[in-house]
């Protein structure tokens, strides 16, 4: 007996010292915030002040004296994700970008509130920072939930919205849930969200992002890296797993006719997080819009066709707002 109870120990040894080196070989330790600012801030970087005594981290870009577009990032993404539209449209618009709470720079919380009415008070830190009332909203994924739900809930500081591969619309009759990626599928599984705060590969990050983007040649070493090193950056894992259970609301989606700023619904074709026909019942249920599909597009078309996405919300603008002034009616035809 009691040598059958030293063997049974000695097992228990062993095991627990596997997986104690197994944790230290593939733990992937937070990274150091003054190394991410110095190396992801840049010379445009700028802190809002928000609640709590955090700060947000955002950029004012572009031309000073031009409207402004700001512009709102998707799930696990960051500002950076706006970099191509804002060097392509920066001659005629003022462009405000920034991390969302629990991403990026400007990192988690300290309420853990990432409801739409987290974030949207965020947006308001970050324009209250920026001196700036009125402006176009441009959002992708998440982002785009937010930048529909602000709209709702603040029309008079909206003049235009634009919705890129944008969350929150139902699933349209008969249809099941969309693939989306692998770093979202493994935060859906509760039981595994405190080892994925401690444990995060570099090569989940690299497959989740050639899940969401049709080009797997547009996923670039430095992309991955900038995507693996900000989600460590301290507290965004946990954030991110919070993130998971979020509601999109979907009673609120039940008031989108409300929204009478002109809308303009960008959709990537290949998109396997959101079924592009999510860009069909968002226009069917818009007074003023209109929508275009990329074909062989993902879903960021910000990042992979950026020329015809900056092209198209240029004409957009050029068209439904006056050159100067507020806007007092909508210059698009309503949709049949």
């Amino acid at each position: 007996m009691v040598r059958a109870m030293k063997y049974v120990l000695w097992i228990i040894v062993a095991l627990a010292a596997l997986l104690g080196g197994a944790y230290v070989y593939l733990r992937t330790p937070d990274t150091d915030p003054a190394a991410m600012v110095a190396k992801y801030g840049g010379a445009e970087a700028k802190f809002a002040d928000a609640a709590g005594g955090k700060r947000i981290h955002f950029r004012d870009q572009g031309n000073p004296d031009a409207r402004v577009i700001v512009m709102l990032h998707g799930n696990s993404a960051s500002l950076h994700t706006w970099e191509p539209l804002a060097a392509r449209l920066g001659d005629d618009y003022r462009i405000i970008t920034y991390d969302q709470p629990g991403h990026g720079l400007t990192g988690p919380s300290a309420d853990e509130d990432y409801s739409a009415g987290g974030l949207m008070k965020a947006l308001d830190e970050v324009a209250a920072a920026a001196g700036i009332d009125r402006f176009t909203l441009v959002g992708n994924s998440m982002g785009g939930w937010i930048a529909w739900r602000y709209t709702l809930a603040h029309p008079n500081r909206v003049d235009a919205l634009v919705l890129i591969d944008a969350s929150g619309a139902p699933l349209r009759e008969g249809e099941k849930e969309a693939p989306s990626t692998l770093g979202f599928k493994l935060l859906k599984i509760k039981w595994l969200r405190p080892l994925l705060e401690e444990i995060t590969p570099r090569s989940i990050i690299e497959r989740s992002l050639k899940d969401a983007i049709a080009d797997d040649t547009l996923v670039t070493d430095a992309m991955v890296d900038r995507y693996w090193e900000l989600l460590r950056y301290p507290g965004n894992r946990r954030a991110a797993a919070l993130r998971t259970d979020a509601e999109r609301e979907p009673e609120l989606f039940a008031r989108i006719p409300e929204i009478t700023a002109p809308t303009l619904i960008l959709w990537g074709a290949e998109d396997q997080l959101i079924y592009p026909t999510a860009a069909e019942t968002f226009k069917e249920r818009l007074t003023y819009a209109r929508a275009i599909i990329y074909d062989g597009v993902g879903h960021a078309p910000m990042e992979e066709a950026p020329d015809r996405t900056a092209a198209d919300i240029r004409a957009f603008l050029v068209e439904v707002l006056p050159a100067t002034g507020a806007l007092s009616e909508p210059a698009m035809e309503p949709v049949p």
